[in-house]
């Protein structure tokens, strides 16, 4: 870890246990809007404005009242949530032990530089933000503290690379406040419903179950689908899921899927009779660790040489390396959400800042926090706080084209339990760099 890196993370931690409600990065515009004259209302005038309220909230986006408002400011109030654990790293004051950060406090550090270096840039543009940055595991500036001294009550927007129970606990403050969470990482739900300031970007398994599915029957003509998956609650729950997606497909050519169960002492032989010869043999593989992803792939190896095999797995795939020499042969693809070949402007200008300044590679944690930040700030500085209505405006896409869709969970609902993001990629595990298909 560079000097610089902790100095950075030093500085961070000193402003957020000082300050407990903020560390706020940017000043705030010093002037404040005038207070309207009081006016006194007649009656008649009372009725017409609640019959225009009425109008105004049958028209609104997703039938969000909120969503309807134009609420435009001078400056915008910003909360950023990342997971640093200083309360960990710094047990005794500023000193780190041994000089050398933890690798758990990496991901969230990386997140917190991207997203920084983004609202750098944005300031050099001229958009005016108060941004404040939260310790997610910290003690003394957890969710229920910050409520407590009131200091999510002015936020415009709130950005958070947190898991459960934070998100949880955010998805609260934000519908009860009507202010717009973008969760950042977290490829789940949470359990959490009717919050339709949710936004969810790191897509959830079941989205990535529909968009593998559709592109499996739409790319190839003639197929032999397989969906191989351990007798698990867990991956039999993905393979449920797969067979759901399959029966809503509208796609009078959809193929038929096989399921397969397997385990360590499946055969060759036992195997090979799910296979065909005369086409693709498309295998969906429900593990989500390596050790078990490895296993089946170690299996279906050694079918490679008589049967056209491809393998689909999961979105945790897109860490794992296939360096073996049984798979050196094998067509691997994963899905996600997320997909940079680092070539463009905005790649460049990242890995050159990091370069210069903490003498390391942004991660892809960096990427992610400087995507989401520029993209929603961006967003928010053009259409105010409530820019649902446009809320996937290519113009403002940096690497990615997301696509927030509603999600409703029960049927008939008319208000959005959440949105998610819809756009997963297809991706090529290659040696050198992974390739995505053309695929949306």
């Amino acid at each position: 870890m560079s000097k610089s890196k902790i100095c950075s993370l030093m500085v961070t931690a000193c402003a957020l246990t000082i300050v407990l409600s903020a560390c706020s990065l940017f000043k705030s515009s010093s002037s404040s809007p005038t207070a309207p004259p009081t006016t006194v209302t007649k009656p008649k005038e009372e009725e017409k404005k609640k019959e225009e309220k009425k109008n105004e909230e049958k028209a609104a986006p997703f039938n969000v009242p909120a969503f309807a408002r134009e609420v435009k400011k001078g400056s915008y109030n910003i909360a950023l949530f990342a997971p640093l654990y200083l309360d960990s790293v710094f047990t005794n004051g500023t000193e780190i032990s041994g000089r050398t950060l933890p690798r758990y406090v990496l991901p969230g550090l990386d997140f917190y530089e991207g997203a920084q270096l983004a609202l750098d840039s944005l300031q050099q543009q001229g958009v005016k933000l108060t941004v404040a940055v939260y310790d997610s595991k910290s003690r003394a500036n957890s969710i229920e503290n910050l409520k407590r001294v009131k200091a999510l009550d002015s936020v415009d927007l709130i950005i958070a690379a947190v898991s459960s129970p934070e998100i949880q606990e955010l998805s609260n403050v934000a519908r009860q406040k009507e202010i717009n969470l973008v969760s950042a990482t977290y490829p789940n739900d949470g359990g959490i419903t009717a919050n339709p300031f949710l936004l969810i970007t790191n897509s959830m398994l079941r989205t990535h179950g529909e968009a593998l599915q559709r592109y499996l029957q739409e790319t190839f003509a003639n197929k032999n689908i397989l969906l191989l998956h351990r007798n698990s609650a867990f991956e039999k729950r993905l393979a449920a899921d797969f067979k759901a997606d399959y029966e809503k497909l509208q796609n009078p050519k959809k193929s038929h899927i096989r399921e397969v169960i397997w385990s360590d002492a499946m055969t060759d032989g036992e195997l090979s009779q799910f296979l065909l010869t005369d086409r693709p043999n498309l295998c969906i593989v429900t593990a989500l660790d390596e050790a078990n992803a490895k296993a089946i792939l170690r299996k279906l190896s050694v079918q490679t040489a008589t049967y056209p095999i491809q393998i689909y797995g999961m979105p945790t795939w897109d860490i794992m390396k296939f360096k073996e020499p049984e798979f050196k042969d094998m067509q691997i693809y994963y899905t996600s959400p997320y997909f940079n070949d680092k070539t463009d402007s905005y790649s460049r200008y990242i890995t050159d800042y990091f370069k210069r300044i903490y003498k390391s590679r942004p991660s892809d944690m960096a990427f992610k926090g400087f995507e989401l930040t520029w993209y929603f700030v961006k967003q928010l500085n053009d259409k105010g706080v409530y820019f649902n209505a446009g809320l996937n405006d290519p113009s403002k896409k940096v690497f990615n084209n997301l696509n927030y869709q509603p999600v409703y969970l029960k049927d008939g609902a008319t208000m959005p339990d959440y949105f998610e993001n819809k756009n997963i990629n297809i991706i090529q595990k290659n040696d050198s760099a992974d390739v995505k298909m053309n695929f949306q």
